[in-house]
């Protein structure tokens, strides 16, 4: 069948290097939505959530869905919601820790009779090793048709600042310390924690020349186009991490392989200002190689799309949206943990 959207995620990262567990939840989960099974989904939570007066929920790039029915009505909607006559799940790296599991896959929808391979991170927050509490699905918003570039903070900063590098640890920290250096990224340092064929990326949209290239071993020619894409975009990113944007990571998913973060933005005035910038929700991968440097950095956000928002279809003003996570500007030395 013919490929109208492609993916390099599973093309890249799935194999042995990367064993798949079909018993994690969410998995089972994302197998469930794509076969339209509304029971067998809703049977894998409770009304509500084990120490919260909360409903169980899954929240979507699209919307959130909350207490059993509306994880039926998440389910019975699911292929509908990408125009779908069918889906396949293809999982491809699980990581599981501290209460929290994500599998990262790709669904294969059949849309007009055309394979559109839509890469997602699937996390979990946990109530027992097979039932879920709450369910967060990120993907890039171009593969969801008639979704707005806008997914408002699932969650609520307890403070406006970076995170702390302190609860990171090895490679992921160097990274954030890095990123988040005042006033600017410092892109040298970033590299050096990354393996030379360290690959970036995999959650956002490929051409069909791309896909045919991704995959396979890492030659000569993959490791110098993939340092010289790594240089391009943190040197882009120096010129606005973080004097306009920092991201504070609100859950770690770590389980000593892969650092998996999901964060908020939080966004300075000049941020908002020069960049028109908001704050958004996010989520990145950040996958050790054997000697401790970083092999892979995959990221989902809708980054810099601000500008193609129409807010008449967000259901929030950019006025409200301009306000949340805002602050005047971030302090030398934010971010860091001090030294002892």
């Amino acid at each position: 069948m013919q490929i109208r959207k492609y993916s390099v995620l599973a093309k890249n990262f799935a194999g042995p290097k990367h064993p798949i567990d079909e018993s994690y939840a969410e998995l089972r989960f994302l197998r469930f939505a794509a076969a339209g099974d509304e029971e067998g989904a809703a049977a894998l939570f409770r009304e509500k959530k084990m120490f919260f007066d909360e409903p169980c929920a899954v929240d979507m790039p699209y919307g959130r869905f909350e207490g059993p029915d509306g994880i039926r009505e998440c389910v019975r909607g699911f292929r509908a919601r990408f125009h779908a006559d069918s889906a396949e799940v293809v999982p491809v790296i699980q990581t599981r820790s501290g209460g929290r599991s994500v599998t990262e896959l790709e669904v294969h929808f059949t849309v007009d009779g055309m394979i559109e391979m839509v890469p997602m991170f699937v996390v979990a927050d946990l109530r027992t090793k097979d039932l879920l509490e709450e369910v967060r699905v990120y993907c890039h918003c171009s593969y969801v048709p008639d979704l707005q570039a806008y997914r408002k903070p699932m969650f609520t900063p307890a403070h406006l600042e970076m995170g702390d590098p302190g609860l990171l640890t090895g490679a992921v920290r160097e990274y954030y310390e890095a990123l988040h250096h005042v006033p600017g990224t410092d892109v040298a340092r970033v590299l050096a924690c990354c393996q030379p064929d360290c690959l970036f990326g995999g959650y956002t949209p490929v051409s069909e020349e791309e896909y045919a290239a991704a995959g396979g071993p890492m030659t000569p020619e993959r490791v110098a186009a993939a340092q010289a894409h790594m240089n391009e975009a943190y040197n882009r990113m120096r010129e606005y991490i973080p004097s306009g944007v920092g991201m504070r990571y609100e859950t770690i998913i770590d389980d000593g392989v892969t650092g998996i973060i999901e964060w908020v933005h939080i966004v300075t005035e000049k941020g908002r200002d020069e960049y028109s910038r908001i704050a958004l929700s996010g989520i990145a991968a950040y996958e050790r190689g054997e000697e401790g440097l970083l092999c892979s950095i995959r990221i989902s956000d809708y980054a810099w799309l601000e500008k193609t928002i129409d807010w008449s279809k967000t259901g929030t003003t950019l006025e409200e949206a301009q306000k949340v996570n805002l602050v005047k500007e971030f302090p030398a030395g934010c971010g860091r943990k001090p030294q002892h």
